[in-house]
């Protein structure tokens, strides 16, 4: 049980001290106590999908992307997984250095069911160290493309649930700019991004809408919120899709619409297939 109200009564303390939430005598600072928040925040959204398919088929899988040091599939492991004694958490980082080092920890914890694969996002779609089938996808502040690559991957493993909080989305915007002085021409909806921080941001808003039209031409029911308790980022939207195999009809003739009214149609193969 543990003496600290923050910390649910279930969780492992050890864990905690390896991940550097704790300190070694138990303790938690100002800046491990965000971080804990803000780790048990996504985990309230994510435990009853894990939950949910344990119940129904006894296992699952879970590819986390730009997993880092793997805060959250520690955690989900140590809170969800351990007790139900089934269910396998991939983590997927491109730095070397932390894939070894998550895989030494889950080793000394004895967390068998913890995989660390030094890949990319576009280079795990086709790893052979993957099952062909990966029930739920997270990917949380994959930077730029790398969160459509998720998607890319959630797609073609079939997922059921993919959970998304995007971050540092530039590509959108990028386009925007190149064809601004065009666009004044084409429509006057172009005066939502004629100055600099409107492009950033509506060219982030915009990204996030097309990705949403995607999941949904793919069979996906969405739910877009905000990611309440991650205070100090402003990248703030989490996109939680569940696949229930109806795909929204006009979806994709939308998703074209607004690449061709906003003179996007350099990024209809990211967006559309």
């Amino acid at each position: 049980m543990s003496l600290i109200p923050e910390i649910k009564p279930e969780q492992s303390i050890e864990l905690l001290k390896e991940l550097h939430i704790l300190t070694r005598d138990g303790k938690l600072n100002q800046d491990s106590r965000r971080k804990l928040k803000q780790v048990y925040h996504l985990v309230q959204f994510i435990e009853p999908l894990l939950t949910e398919l344990l119940d129904e088929q006894g296992d699952l899988t879970l590819a986390d992307h730009g997993a880092g040091k793997s805060y959250l599939g520690f955690i989900l492991y140590d809170l969800v997984l351990k007790a139900r004694h089934a269910g396998h958490i991939y983590g997927i980082e491109t730095r070397q250095e932390l894939v070894d080092r998550t895989r030494e920890l889950a080793q000394r914890l004895g967390f068998e069911r913890m995989s660390f694969l030094n890949l990319s996002v576009e280079q795990s779609i086709s790893a052979l160290e993957l099952p062909a089938k990966i029930d739920v996808v997270t990917a949380l502040h994959a930077c730029n493309t790398a969160t459509d690559d998720a998607i890319r991957f959630a797609l073609a493993k079939d997922a059921r649930f993919i959970v998304l909080v995007p971050c540092c989305q530039a590509e959108v915007a990028t386009v925007l700019r190149k064809h601004k002085n065009q666009s004044f021409g084409m429509t006057p909806l172009s005066e939502i991004w004629r100055h600099p921080i409107h492009t950033r941001e509506f060219g982030s808003q915009i990204t996030n809408v097309l990705r949403c039209l995607l999941l949904e031409s793919h069979g996906y029911q969405l739910t877009v919120t905000e990611l309440v308790g991650w205070e100090h980022s402003m990248k703030n939207e989490l996109i939680i899709a569940r696949r229930t195999g109806q795909r929204r009809k006009n979806a994709r003739e939308r998703l074209e619409a607004i690449l061709a009214e906003l003179n996007l149609e350099d990024l209809h193969e990211r967006f559309v297939y």
